[in-house]
């Protein structure tokens, strides 16, 4: 048997890969995730247990693995998102190798890929920003040495962080000094629920804007001028006058089209 970690997406149950509904639809034991996972994420399953392990703490979710792995049925772990962002699956792989059970991990769409869709926006652009630091706010789980927030901001590049709604005034004082108080900054509610929600504004004023709209969990916060853009270069793959070994030189090609056909 195989356990078979599921990145299922940010929500909507048509973000999940092919790879990924097809072991649903085919493993005898499904254990998701259901505080994040929606349950139309397992619609035409034919598991003999579907198993919502939102109450369950990492012995009892083990427990059953172990069960599974005793009778020899592929399991179907199913987590929000992709597996390996904040997914938790660290320490169910560890225990996983140390029982010698077999497992694959199977990625998912992102809940940052998924706000960025949503907000019709590039993260990645010309001259404002070409790296992007997916991180969380520091609460029940620390940061390492050199991973807090105002450490990360001394890059400037564009920031998706997690877990940290709740926390938004201070990720505003923390982001200011580097970003600026006119530094876009969109935050998104249940990006691609049927709930779904979101709030532009600047450093400035977002926390007004957020207290309004009521969010207090499942956001995810945006920071960077790739939000709200005046003017970017636009990239080397797609210029008329710039060649490279899947296009030919522009010259070349402007010739072959002016000479006439044989």
């Amino acid at each position: 048997m195989t356990v078979y970690f599921i990145g299922a997406g940010p929500g909507d149950p048509e973000l999940i890969t092919i790879k990924g509904q097809r072991l649903i639809h085919s493993c005898p034991v499904i254990l998701y995730a259901g505080s994040l996972v929606p349950e139309a994420v397992l619609q035409g399953n034919t598991a003999e247990q579907v198993i919502n392990t939102a109450e369950l703490h990492l012995a009892e979710i083990m427990t059953l693995i172990e069960a599974a792995h005793a009778k020899g049925q592929d399991v179907a772990r199913v987590h929000s998102g992709d597996p390996s962002l904040y997914g938790a699956i660290g320490e169910q792989i560890r225990r996983l190798r140390a029982l010698d059970i077999p497992f694959e991990v199977i990625p998912g769409v992102t809940a940052t890929s998924a706000c960025a869709a949503l907000l019709g926006t590039e993260l990645t652009l010309p001259d404002i920003s070409q790296t992007i630091i997916l991180t969380r706010y520091a609460g029940k789980t620390a940061m390492p040495e050199g991973e807090q927030l105002p450490d990360l901001a001394r890059h400037g590049a564009t920031l998706a962080i997690h877990l940290g709604i709740n926390r938004l005034h201070k990720i505003v004082e923390d982001l200011i000094p580097h970003y600026g108080a006119d530094c876009p900054v969109a935050v998104v509610h249940r990006a691609t629920w049927p709930d779904q929600d979101w709030v532009m504004g600047t450093l400035e004023d977002i926390l007004a804007k957020v207290r309004a709209k009521g969010f207090h969990r499942t956001a995810l916060i945006l920071v960077g001028r790739v939000l709200a853009p005046d003017d970017f270069s636009e990239s080397f793959l797609y210029r008329e006058d710039k060649a490279h070994v899947y296009r030919p030189a522009y010259k070349r090609r402007k010739k072959a089209s002016e000479e006439p056909p044989a």
